[in-house]
């Protein structure tokens, strides 16, 4: 089990890195874009998953544990959605420090909504 996660957090943590430097480089601007679309789409991916694998037997544990603990838990960036947070309060950029928390966790939660909602959706269809 322990290597299903790990190998999730590499692929995760990679592909954070990757996606997160793509979409700040094409802002080219000072608000952390690339970490809230990051989080966002993991907390899609995450209530997705979770919704699916509830339900199906087509995800076993382990692949479910690489998919939510690894991939999800390298690939979302909560840690860094704080730090960036503080930078702007201390930078003086107090309306976007508190843009990008209701945007963020407003986001974050809809998207975990409508991950769920996809899975469900997706079982209902497998199951037709």
């Amino acid at each position: 089990m322990i290597w299903f996660v790990a190998l999730g957090s590499a692929v995760g943590g990679v592909t954070r890195y990757l996606l997160g430097g793509l979409v700040q480089q094409a802002t080219r601007g000072t608000f952390p874009i690339g970490t809230l679309i990051i989080n966002v789409t993991g907390s899609f991916l995450l209530g997705f998953i979770f919704r699916y694998a509830a339900d199906s037997a087509a995800i076993t544990p382990e692949v479910r544990a690489m998919l939510t603990i690894g991939f999800c838990g390298g690939y979302t960036t909560f840690s860094t959605f704080s730090y960036e947070t503080v930078r702007l309060i201390e930078d003086g950029e107090l309306f976007r420090a508190s843009a990008y928390v209701l945007l963020s966790v407003a986001l974050s939660v809809s998207g975990a909504m409508l991950g769920l909602a996809a899975g469900r959706e997706l079982l209902v269809l497998r199951r037709h």
